[in-house]
């Protein structure tokens, strides 16, 4: 097999038929992108969300929540210019890649792989609290936890091993479902007389404080990661490039429209869940729109409403099983995770990808439920393994945009960011400021030590194996071109092939 080293690493030519093994099948449409965007996402409108509330009260998580949009709104515009510009499946990696070379995509796609792998384990954590709830209320039983979690993984696996088609129907279908049980929600509490002004000023506030900031401004930084719940994941978007019929004009489209939406069912179920339920009473709760409900609807009615807000849980899963399937299909098929991953099956999905990505979710979960104490304190420890991970991944995706807009100035940008570089480097500041808030918070230690314990072994890994097997996926071509190639829809694979590998190389 012939080879060549390029900016430090090692370039394998692709054997005969290695990427017609790899093949993903174009189906979505602008509908298909902007459902996948709000189904990834749409479950941190039901859980999660809350478990800062106590800590900062509602007007601290108020804040947090402006600082996130803010966030995400910037961020999503530079997303939506480089996933326009690299219209192939590596998202943040791709990005990384051609702007920091190698290593810079190897360590953003590392991280990309965290959030991800992760955040779908925390929607499984919370999904299985809500699928017990209602087998409690209809059969009188619960499953231990563990078997719900590989419930709902290999039912989700098998949907999106089915194929894209299906899995971007479904996350329309599921989308409009889990908005419209968040409307029943919001009309059930003013009907019912269930929501008070009141109930959002009732967490104590220390001494000297406030009822709007009850332990400061401190905790506000704290419980960011928890306000990031309600839109983590709508930044996969660009993964879904390869299956998207116009990736250049969809995608950029479809992620602001999702993260629209998801703005308002965000504002809106914040405000009212805790108006129903308390700031004081909602911070601890695993499942915090079933709570709710509880409070405004008669006992007979639990078990349907338990499977009203699973749905929304269920539609998270299968977006960000997605997410993870695709971050370690293009990691693979270039070489940086082992080859075999990025195989796909008969439905032109990467399987095994996916597989994987769930084992080590189980796993996972396994791990933190023996040692995390309750529901609460197991679930944020989850979230934020997921949340630090994501934030080491936007960090480094602005940094990139910066580089991307100076260093290559000649690629093809079919969409520009409305707010450029100025909108890229405060995303990247509010993204420091987590990743440093995270730091100073004793009880994040456990997320950071675990992310560094796979950061070690992932760049060991790739020093002595991983950058010695790369291969010339559209992503590595793009970075070695100058932007000048990489977009597999136009020119196919290999296309750089002639000069990588020239007799005289």
């Amino acid at each position: 097999m012939a080879d060549n080293i390029v900016a430090g690493v090692k370039y394998k030519k692709a054997e005969a038929g290695y990427f017609e093994k790899r093949t993903l099948k174009r189906s979505a449409g602008f509908w298909g992108i902007w459902g996948l965007g709000v189904a990834a996402v749409i479950s941190g409108e039901f859980s999660g969300w809350n478990l800062g509330m106590a800590q900062a009260g509602f007007g601290g998580m108020a804040i947090a929540v402006v600082i996130v949009v803010v966030m995400y709104f910037t961020m999503l515009f530079s997303i939506g210019e480089m996933a326009a510009a690299l219209p192939h499946t590596g998202g943040a990696y791709s990005f990384a890649r051609a702007a920091m070379g190698p290593w810079g995509g190897f360590i953003t796609g590392l991280a990309e792989s965290i959030e991800y792998v992760v955040t779908t384990a925390v929607v499984v954590y919370f999904a299985a609290d809500y699928a017990n709830a209602a087998l409690d209320a209809f059969f009188g039983f619960q499953l231990p936890a563990w078997i719900m979690w590989i419930i709902l993984y290999a039912i989700f696996l098998v949907v999106n091993g089915l194929g894209a088609a299906i899995g971007f129907r479904l996350a329309i279908i599921v989308s409009i479902i889990s908005i419209a049980i968040l409307a029943v929600f919001v009309i059930v509490a003013f009907s019912t007389g269930s929501f008070s002004l009141d109930k959002l000023w009732d967490v104590k506030p220390t001494a000297g404080n406030s009822t709007f900031l009850p332990g400061g401004f401190g905790p506000v930084l704290l419980v960011i990661p928890f306000a990031m719940w309600f839109f983590l994941g709508i930044e996969e978007l660009p993964l879904a490039s390869e299956e998207t019929k116009n990736p250049q004009r969809d995608i950029p489209r479809a992620g602001i429209i999702a993260l629209i939406t998801l703005l308002v069912c965000a504002v809106v179920i914040f405000v009212v869940n805790t108006g129903v339920n308390g700031a004081k009473e909602i911070s601890p709760s695993g499942q915090p729109l079933l709570d709710g409900f509880a409070l405004m609807v008669p006992k007979s009615l639990a078990g349907l409403l338990a499977i009203f807000a699973l749905i929304g849980l269920l539609a998270s899963l299968q977006g960000i099983m997605f997410a993870y399937g695709r971050n370690l299909y293009s990691l693979s098929r270039a070489g940086y995770y082992p080859k075999f991953i990025s195989r796909t099956g008969k439905y032109q999905t990467p399987v095994l990808a996916l597989v994987i990505g769930a084992v080590i979710g189980v796993l996972l979960l396994i791990f933190v439920d023996a040692t995390g104490g309750s529901a609460g304190t197991a679930g944020a420890t989850t979230l934020n393994i997921a949340i630090w991970g994501a934030v080491v991944s936007y960090l480094m995706q602005m940094i990139s945009f910066v580089v991307l807009r100076k260093k290559f100035p000649n690629a093809k940008r079919p969409y520009k960011s409305p707010t450029g570089i100025v909108g890229a480097v405060i995303a990247g500041v509010i993204s420091l400021a987590i990743f440093i808030a995270f730091l100073f918070n004793p009880g994040y230690l456990i997320a950071i030590a675990a992310i560094a314990g796979v950061y070690v072994i992932g760049l060991l890994l790739f020093a002595f194996v991983g950058r010695k097997q790369l291969v010339l996926s559209p992503e590595e071509e793009f970075a070695l071109s100058g932007g000048l190639h990489g977009d597999p829809q136009v020119e196919g694979y290999d296309a750089m092939e002639g000069e990588i590998f020239s007799p005289d190389k």
